[in-house]
């Protein structure tokens, strides 16, 4: 099992690569992996109160496949970009591999993508929910090696996450 410890950080090579496909033999290991993704993600919601997705690669799996776990959790092995909105919006985004950074972004408001399911079922996602949107764009540039660093609007578009306040 897979622990916070296990995670990449910025700076990791392996976050700069392109990841292969899942193919449908490796469908036995999924759930492996998943495990460890969500095992990961609820790490780092008890230490940084954020986490609604994570790549595979950011684990050293470099696969695509990314797990959401929103209101349910979510399996998207092998995801394509069939159309992106040309409405955009920006955004403080956030990354686990850079817990304590966010990065301003601007990311497409709706987006419809085809990937295949935990059970290697082809679907196809019209997503319009604006907040899916741009985490499903985040996770999906992790498979190709983008980190949200890479699409900073500028070079002012960097700041440290604020430290809640606690009683002393």
């Amino acid at each position: 099992m897979k622990h916070l410890a296990d995670l990449l950080l910025l700076g990791d090579p392996r976050l700069y690569e392109t990841c292969a496909p899942v193919l449908e033999a490796e469908l036995p290991l999924v759930s492996d992996w998943v495990a460890d993704l969500h095992n990961v993600m609820e790490e780092i919601r008890a230490k940084y109160k954020f986490g609604r997705g994570i790549a595979a690669p950011q684990l050293g799996i470099m696969k695509r496949l990314i797990y959401l776990n929103v209101d349910r959790p979510m399996v998207i092995l092998n995801p394509e970009f069939v159309s992106v909105s040309t409405e955009t919006d920006d955004l403080w985004d956030d990354c686990m591999s850079f817990p304590n950074l966010l990065v301003r972004v601007r990311r497409h408001r709706q987006l419809t993508m085809n990937y295949r399911d935990e059970h290697w079922q082809p679907q196809s996602w019209n997503v319009t929910d604006w907040a899916m949107s741009e985490l499903i764009q985040h996770e999906f540039d992790h498979l190709n090696g983008i980190l949200c660093t890479m699409r900073a609007i500028d070079e002012r578009s960097f700041q440290w996450r604020p430290t809640p306040v606690t009683n002393l």
